[in-house]
């Protein structure tokens, strides 16, 4: 992956839906050049996907929370399906310290948050932070760029 690759991801993070021909101006290369590029980064898995970023709030979903979750190793088989046909799981990580699970999710009402622990708590013990505000939402990565060479420079 050399600088003019990196430069795309940077573009790409910040709009997917940018046009093939701006992205080929920003790294000057040709339109095919830069698809045939994306399509590499796509096919290599550096790039899994496009999405929209949604608002949950617009949607009705008022509540969002973090659940801090001690899952028993044994139990994981049976607590991944479960976790994963859940819609209102935006996120759910396998984490270290004193709980094992971290889980972000999005419900309309504390009350089916609350019903949605109850049945987490099977797996076993939760803490749930409900969150208030979110000063840095959810980003790309940043490309760190080669040090003889600067992205900034294409």
């Amino acid at each position: 992956m050399d600088n003019i690759d990196k430069k795309l991801l940077q573009l790409l993070q910040e709009n997917a839906r940018y046009p093939l021909k701006y992205l080929a101006s920003q790294v000057y290369l040709s339109s095919p050049a830069v698809s045939a590029r994306i399509e590499r980064l796509e096919k290599s898995g550096i790039i899994s996907g496009y999405h929209a970023a949604v608002t949950p709030v617009t949607l009705g979903y008022h509540i969002t929370a973090f659940i801090n979750m001690a899952l028993d190793p044994r139990q994981k088989p049976e607590f991944y399906p479960f976790i994963s046909a859940c819609p209102n799981v935006m996120e759910c990580n396998c984490v270290t310290g004193a709980f094992s699970m971290l889980i972000k999710v999005c419900f309309p009402s504390t009350m089916e948050l609350d019903t949605f622990i109850g049945q987490l708590q099977k797996f076993g013990n939760t803490e749930t932070q409900i969150v208030f505000s979110t000063p840095v939402p959810s980003r790309g990565i940043e490309i760190l760029s080669d040090s003889k060479d600067n992205i900034s420079d294409l």
